[in-house]
């Protein structure tokens, strides 16, 4: 055989074992189906995340993973959601933070007020060494984090009046996520905060049983506030992550190639929503000003922050040392 022959005969022989590999690789990984839920939308930031999520694992996998999504609570609310994943009748979701913390206390550090400066501080945390050993505290209560993706900063909504210092939230009945770090730093600054979940929240909303909300600029959006809400405020008072969780016995159940496939889909899912949340925020605000929202995009920030110092010396003991070693890494 002449040796141009020889060469290109070879390389179509490696070529092809190495296609086999790939192949075989895959084929080696167990047909399995994901329901994977979240309490909202399909114009949320938890529905991008999750689609990407669903489209990596088809690509990762050449289809032998598929993840059913169940938007909107129709499986329930971010607490049931958990306790189903606990005991195996729920597979996974993308859930709030606040939730979370209710199941692992030392999840609620994240969302002390004024916390963090910018999405990035928030990101080498939560992606960081403080971050993994946070999420693997999960499995001391029966469930997996797999990564943190995005909630966003949080900001203040209302339909009674703008709002620009404390004072401005005396008396407000705000909605609250259903945790004490969120209830007490709102009652600590005036309000009169109102725990419940957002399905919950949603109608209250509408019949005007309460007058405003708190959450991030994405929700605010899907969730068309500007038709209950007059006032927004910019007051990014709490990043909010979101997790990736997986019921543990479902994940203990799985080989590792396909917890491997997990993990790294969460991760990329993970990053993809950040960088959309990032690139639509903009939009998403010109849009609810064009609604009817007033948006007061400077407010008094150093008051808020000196008025929210009594919720660090309630809680700042409260996880170990946790707390520290999260404000030494943003020095």
């Amino acid at each position: 055989m002449p040796r141009t022959l020889f060469k290109h005969a070879t390389l179509a022989l490696a070529c092809a074992s190495l296609l086999g590999l790939s192949l075989a690789s895959h084929a080696d990984v167990p047909e399995t189906n994901l329901r994977l839920a979240h309490v909202v939308n399909s114009d949320d930031t938890y529905h991008i995340a999750a689609t990407r999520f669903q489209e990596l694992l088809s690509e990762k996998s050449d289809g032998a993973i598929s993840v059913e999504i169940f938007p909107n609570a129709s499986l329930g609310d971010e607490r049931t959601l958990l306790e189903g994943m606990q005991i195996g009748t729920v597979d996974m979701g993308v859930i709030t933070n606040g939730p979370v913390a209710n199941f692992v206390d030392e999840f609620s550090v994240f969302e002390l007020p004024f916390l963090f400066p910018t999405q990035e501080a928030a990101y080498e945390v939560l992606d960081g060494e403080i971050g993994q050993e946070i999420l693997d505290k999960l499995e001391g209560v029966n469930l997996k984090g797999l990564a943190f993706a995005e909630r966003g900063f949080r900001n203040i909504t209302n339909s009674r009046n703008a709002i620009n210092a404390p004072d401005d939230l005396d008396g407000l009945r705000l909605r609250v996520i259903e945790n004490e770090v969120y209830v007490d730093t709102f009652r600590t600054l005036g309000a009169n905060a109102v725990p419940m979940a957002w399905t919950e929240a949603l109608t209250a909303l509408q019949q005007g049983t309460i007058d405003g909300q708190e959450n991030p600029i994405n929700a605010i959006y899907a969730f068309n506030l500007a038709e209950t809400q007059n006032y927004l405020t910019m007051t990014r008072h709490i990043y909010a992550p979101a997790l990736f969780v997986i019921s543990l016995p479902k994940w203990n159940a799985m080989p590792e190639e396909v917890q491997t496939l997990l993990l790294d889909a969460a991760r990329e899912a993970s990053t993809y929503a950040r960088e959309q949340n990032a690139e639509m925020e903009a939009e998403q605000l010109a849009a609810l000003e064009a609604a009817g929202m007033e948006i007061n995009d400077s407010p008094d920030i150093e008051a808020f922050q000196t008025a929210v110092a009594p919720v660090y010396e309630k809680y700042g003991q409260q996880f170990g040392d946790y707390l520290p070693r999260i404000q030494e890494a943003l020095q």
